[in-house]
């Protein structure tokens, strides 16, 4: 029998160095509702939610620049995350912004939700857990 953990959506988390505090601190004000998803990671921003939320689990993956965006894509693409939540810094040159641009092509392309800052995740979160 499949345990009630098995059943439970799946979100990627990424954010941009100048966003990860942001990312930090929304993690904090929704720990509760981010334990019921299945969480994945880019390696540093999971690396600080992970211990900012000690009682999250969450799958480590790569650092974005190192690889971390493409994993998170090949999960999109195989159906293993079904949100992807992207604190993408407005303000800055991105380095990786083919990375980025990648990712959203994919969110749309297998029509997943993707939020790109605390309104819209905060949103895409509880429409989420209300199914």
């Amino acid at each position: 029998m499949d345990s009630p953990k098995s059943h439970a959506p799946s979100l990627a988390i990424v954010a941009h160095d100048q966003m990860k505090d942001g990312m930090r601190d929304w993690a904090r004000r929704h720990e509760k509702l981010l334990s019921r998803y299945r969480l994945f990671a880019t390696g540093t921003t999971g690396g600080i939610v992970a211990a900012a939320c000690p009682g999250l689990k969450i799958k480590r993956l790569k650092s974005g620049p190192l690889g971390g965006d493409q994993q998170i894509g090949a999960l999109i693409a195989e159906k293993k995350v079904e949100a992807l939540i992207f604190f993408v810094d407005p303000m800055t040159a991105l380095p990786h912004d083919v990375d980025v641009k990648a990712l959203i092509r994919l969110s749309i392309l297998y029509d997943i939700p993707f939020a790109c800052n605390a309104a819209t995740a905060n949103l895409l979160i509880s429409g989420m857990a209300r199914k």
